[in-house]
């Protein structure tokens, strides 16, 4: 299960490593710097909103399938044209209800406009997780690999051209980036479910009512969970929006800073995509999860700890880069921002195994906690630090919660999963990091690229050897000829 862990590890990051890149800094950095920070905080703040009650689209029935397939590949069949109709069903619930709240907080004509057409990316997108977590379940992760990219291709295709085409004289306008990822989803949603629909036994669309309570009823403790979740994650950018007299401005700032937290984070995820189903698979065999999930976290904490140190020292020099103004501001968020990446990705492992392991009232009553936490953080900090103030109410959030998560998962499974040699390692490395990363960019080379080149190679030295065996490592090299 290691092997096809990291086999399958190596060809999801490949792929997306080819396409999540230029969307993040290649499209979305540049429409952002093209439509200007208030205009595209006013997008980044209706697409929090959509995101927030996205849950209302799933009800948990994404997660709870990912496990019920990989566990039961012979309820695909039975489940399938069901749960189609089912999430229609929940997709006029989600426009209802998110509808009377966008009216309720008073959004404007153009607000409510934009709302619509970001809610029906919310739906598609939520649609083609689910057929996705048809795909994983079944053990087909080369197939999921090149589905989870080629939204993202289609929209870097669409947009490309709307930017760079010359294809017309009118300025670009926020809503085109909208369209394009409407298209784009929809695209991806009719391959998807064209997939699925081959490998099962697709029956007629039914009502069948008997059927949707026992489903959400199973399902109701994910959608709980990932309510919550969602809620301490999003909720930010619109309590800015809301909170402040020049909102819409400050969530541009902080979306301008948030961008390169949200690319790291769909990398870290992609762990959680893969580690779902075979912990799901492992659980139900009685295998022992232990050595995967070392594995995994051994392999994804210490780069997210080197992108952490790197952001923080090298703040300036990478927000100059991307970006044409705000650029001080928007630094000070940037570093904060980005120490929170080392929370995520701890979550994306450790929470992905109490989810597998169906420990949900645990990881409800962490996310409950998180969400008040963030919420009484996001009152007292906005309005005194501005965005500020949101990056640290999110960075001590994060931290909260992961590590309540680890404390619960190696209570759930006695103390078989992280060890206190481990932390040692772990603690050690992170100091050596920072300590050496504060050397190195006080050095005197003028370009800061090399700096950071110098730091990276020094940490995945550092990681090579601090984290995994030296006679692994001694094998590989000679393997490949290096000593000769």
């Amino acid at each position: 299960m290691k092997k096809k862990f990291v086999i399958n590890l190596i060809l999801l990051v490949f792929i997306n490593l080819l396409i999540k890149p230029f969307w993040v800094f290649g499209i979305d950095r540049s429409i952002q710097n093209l439509v200007g920070a208030e205009e595209y905080g006013l997008y980044a703040s209706i697409f929090s909103f959509s995101f927030l009650l996205n849950i209302i689209l799933d009800l948990g029935i994404t997660s709870f399938n990912n496990r019920n397939i990989s566990q039961h590949k012979q309820l695909l069949s039975k489940h399938f044209s069901n749960i189609v109709i089912l999430k229609f069903l929940l997709g006029v619930l989600y426009f209802l209800i998110s509808l009377i709240i966008a009216i309720f907080i008073d959004y404007n004509y153009r607000q409510l406009e934009l709302f619509l057409f970001l809610g029906f990316n919310q739906f598609l997108l939520s649609f083609i997780l689910y057929l996705r977590s048809n795909i994983a379940g079944l053990q087909l992760f080369k197939t999921d690999s090149l589905i989870s990219v080629l939204d993202r291709s289609l929209m870097i295709l669409f947009c490309g051209i709307l930017l760079w085409g010359n294809c017309t004289d009118i300025n670009f306008k926020i809503e085109w980036f909208v369209y394009a990822q409407n298209i784009s989803y929809l695209i991806t949603a009719v391959v998807a479910f064209f997939i699925v629909f081959l490998k099962s036994k697709f029956l007629k669309l039914n009502f069948n009512r008997k059927f949707f309570l026992v489903i959400l009823k199973k399902s109701y403790p994910f959608a709980i969970l990932f309510l919550l979740m969602g809620v301490y994650t999003r909720v930010d950018i619109v309590m800015i929006e809301r909170l402040l007299i020049d909102g819409k401005l400050q969530a541009g700032i902080y979306a301008q800073s948030f961008r390169i937290l949200d690319a790291a984070s769909m990398f870290a995820l992609l762990f959680s995509s893969l580690l779902l189903p075979m912990f799901s698979k492992m659980l139900k065999n009685k295998e022992n999860v232990g050595e995967l999930t070392r594995l995994s976290y051994k392999i994804l904490i210490a780069p997210a700890i080197m992108i952490a140190v790197i952001s923080w020292y090298f703040k300036i020099e990478i927000l100059e880069m991307l970006y044409n103004e705000h650029i001080k501001k928007s630094s000070e968020i940037f570093g904060v921002l980005m120490m929170s990446f080392v929370a995520i990705a701890t979550t994306n492992i450790f929470g992905t195994l109490l989810t597998a392991n169906a420990n949900l009232k645990a990881l409800n009553l962490m996310a409950a906690f998180g969400m008040f936490t963030n919420f009484i953080l996001n009152f007292i900090l906005i309005p005194k630090y501005q965005a500020l103030g949101a990056a640290i109410a999110s960075l001590i959030t994060q931290f909260l919660t992961a590590f309540i998560q680890i404390f619960i998962a190696n209570n759930k499974f006695k103390g078989k999963l992280i060890n206190k040699k481990m932390f040692f390692y772990i603690l050690i490395f992170t100091l050596v990091i920072c300590f050496s990363g504060g050397i190195i960019y006080n050095l005197e080379i003028e370009n800061w690229l090399i700096k950071v080149v110098i730091l990276s190679v020094l940490g995945t030295i550092l990681y090579l050897f601090m984290f995994f065996s030296k006679k692994i490592i001694l094998k590989l090299l000679k393997k490949n000829n290096l000593f000769q």
